[in-house]
């Protein structure tokens, strides 16, 4: 036997402190009241009496002092905190790694007692179980209890408390994402290095996907592995993305991807609701394990948020609910100031006449600038500086000078050898987005030089005709032939291109994002300045965020709708994440795991506790001896 708590000699002298104080307060002698009684043979009675029972009296009296140090006995006991003397090197170390990804949160949990029952989900009934493993720890084992989804989460310390390890289970929570098992084993490993009995146990459905893993480091190391969840009947919406049409931005279309997971065909569901309101529902057959993509072109109607489920058609239940659904959020339509500084261009005019949210303002050169603050300006065959109310700028066959961020050369023309046209075009930028460009004739144009800063997207045999780059914190795109003497305006490449050039200035629609994905590290922009920003979580709770180079960075792990601002009273920027992974929505559970070549073991060592807790039975026994004396004494036998 040992002391966990205090030790044995300040046991001793708190021991011999307490003793005495009691036993003086049993010698010093009791004083009556005095009590006037006119009964004179009453009197007489109880001095004949006195000296018969004087002898019981001290008796009570010793049964009562012996019943207070035996509560004072009890007290020093479980303050010392005895218990079972293990030598150190027999105890075990184990790390518990619970896997707290998306498919923790399937409800197959299997039917049993009512405890089991009230778990709902995978990851409940780990917790049930993994309480059970605590509650069997032996002599001096220790355990580590980590948390696995899109990080690795240590929830207690290598410790041996049950207290410590219970708050730790509570503290257990599923995620909408991918597990880490790669970093798990990492930490895990890291963790037993020089521990005396290494062990790792994993917690998991075994959908831990392909793990990197040190052989030779686990290869000493014990591995176990318990499986949780008992079916694998799952649908899932795995992708939804939605975009509005450039030249129309009252309209959209959508592709939305629904999983069959299961090892069987099923009919199901498919609804589409577009700002809560249900706009279309269909009937689907997908065979066993298969991706079926639907595409919705043309739609309109809703105005911010689009919403898809999926579910089984019979009206049953699949046996993961949290993937049932998915959402995207339309790029927000606000009207863009334009300014165009021009002589007289029809087809630009007519360009800029095809969006309706553009607010398009014309004047001269010699009337520029005008009055008042602008997103986008357009100088067409004009080279005039830029003011701090410009604007991003779109320059179209521009003049040599000296204000524009680029170089213009010589000119250019075709001739009977060769046609001037986009030889070379970086078509994954978003300037040239749905543009065919390649089959475009130019009679004649100038070559532009960037710098370090600009990027070349259209090229031409003889030199760069389209260049989009970055000065002053400002993106510029130039265009180095007038549209008149060639043939672009007659493609719809090219109010095409005038408008992929006004929504890349405005961050809108090229790069737009219409849901993000949970488990990724997202870098959000962020309107307005400061250094903080508030994030509305799905749930309703809130998180302050630092703002780097106006982006909020946040590793999300839940699917749902968020909300960004900067502060009270400023507005809220909406957008939507989803778990969308084909492989998490494969919840049929694994029944072996193998890891580095070597089998994972089933977990044992946790049948019988002999880390009793010896102090907790001091106190109980503290709470007897009280309850004695108090019956005692009513019962006047010690007094």
């Amino acid at each position: 036997m040992q002391l966990a708590g205090y030790s044995a000699a300040v046991l001793l002298r708190a021991g011999g402190l307490l003793a005495a104080f009691v036993v003086v307060m049993y010698i010093l002698r009791l004083r009556r009241r005095p009590v006037s009684v006119p009964f004179a043979p009453l009197w007489r009675r109880v001095l004949r009496d006195k000296e018969s029972t004087s002898l019981i009296a001290r008796l009570k009296r010793w049964l009562s002092l012996l019943l207070q140090l035996a509560i004072v006995t009890a007290l020093l006991f479980a303050l010392g905190d005895p218990r079972a003397d293990v030598r150190h090197e027999a105890a075990r170390h184990i790390v518990v790694l619970v896997d707290a990804s998306g498919s923790m949160k399937a409800v197959d949990v299997p039917k049993g007692p009512a405890a089991e029952r009230a778990t709902k989900t995978r990851l409940g009934a780990a917790k049930l179980q993994l309480g059970r493993w605590v509650g069997g720890l032996g002599g001096d084992d220790r355990m580590l209890i980590a948390q696995v989804d899109a990080a690795i989460t240590p929830l207690s310390t290598m410790t041996e408390e049950k207290v410590e390890l219970d708050e730790a289970i509570e503290r257990l929570q599923a995620s909408d994402v991918r597990a880490d098992f790669d970093r798990a084993f990492a930490f895990a490993l890291d963790a037993l290095r020089g521990r005396t009995r290494p062990e790792v146990v994993v917690l998991s459905d075994g959908a831990i996907g392909r793990v990197a893993v040190d052989a030779a480091r686990l290869a000493a190391v014990k591995l176990s592995y318990a499986k949780v969840g008992s079916r694998g009947r799952n649908v899932a919406v795995t992708s939804l993305s939605v975009r509005r049409y450039p030249l129309d931005k009252s309209r959209y279309e959508v592709l939305v991807e629904v999983s069959n997971t299961h090892d069987r065909d099923e009919v199901v569901k498919l609804e589409l609701y577009g700002d809560g309101q249900l706009t279309d529902i269909v009937n689907l057959r997908i065979r066993a394990g298969e991706n079926l993509s639907r595409f919705y072109p043309n739609l309109s109607g809703a105005a911010r948020m689009l919403e898809a489920r999926v579910r089984l058609r019979s009206g049953e239940a699949d046996d993961l609910p949290s993937d049932d659904r998915a959402y995207a959020l339309l790029p927000e339509r606000r009207r863009a100031r334009v300014q165009l500084v021009s002589r007289g261009n029809m087809y630009l005019d007519a360009a800029l006449l095809l969006d309706e949210y553009l607010e398009v303002s014309k004047v001269r050169p010699d009337e520029y600038p005008l009055q008042g603050s602008f997103d986008v300006t357009i100088f067409d065959s004009v080279d005039l500086p830029r003011t701090s109310e410009t604007g991003h700028v779109l320059y179209l066959n521009p003049p040599s000078g000296e204000h524009a961020p680029f170089e213009v050369g010589k000119t250019i023309k075709s001739d009977r050898r060769y046609t001037i046209g986009f030889d070379e075009v970086k078509t994954k930028h978003p300037i040239v987005r749905h543009l065919m460009l390649a089959d475009v004739n130019v009679a004649k144009a100038r070559a532009l030089k960037g710098n370090k800063r600009s990027r070349a997207i259209g090229k031409s045999f003889r030199g760069t005709l389209l260049l989009a780059g970055r000065d002053a914190g400002r993106k510029y795109v130039a265009l180095g032939f007038d549209v008149r003497d060639s043939d672009l305006p007659l493609r719809i490449a090219w109010p095409l291109f005038i408008v992929n050039v006004i929504d890349d200035f405005l961050d809108e629609d090229t790069r737009y994002v219409s849901s993000l994905r949970t488990g990724e590290v997202w870098k959000l922009p962020v309107a307005g300045k400061g250094a903080l920003a508030t994030l509305e979580l799905p749930s309703g709770a809130e998180k302050v965020l630092p703002v780097d180079q106006g982006r909020a960075v946040y590793l999300g792990q839940t699917a749902g709708v968020y909300g960004l601002s900067m502060g009270a009273g400023e507005p809220i920027q909406r957008f939507a994440a989803n778990m969308a992974s084909p492989e998490e929505s494969a919840i049929l559970p694994v029944d072996s795991l193998e890891l580095g070549g070597k089998v994972a073991a089933a977990v044992e060592g946790f049948g019988g506790s002999s880390k009793r807790r010896w102090w907790f039975l001091a106190l109980l026994a503290v709470l007897g001896v009280v309850a004695l004396e108090w019956l005692s004494y009513h019962r006047r036998v010690t007094v």
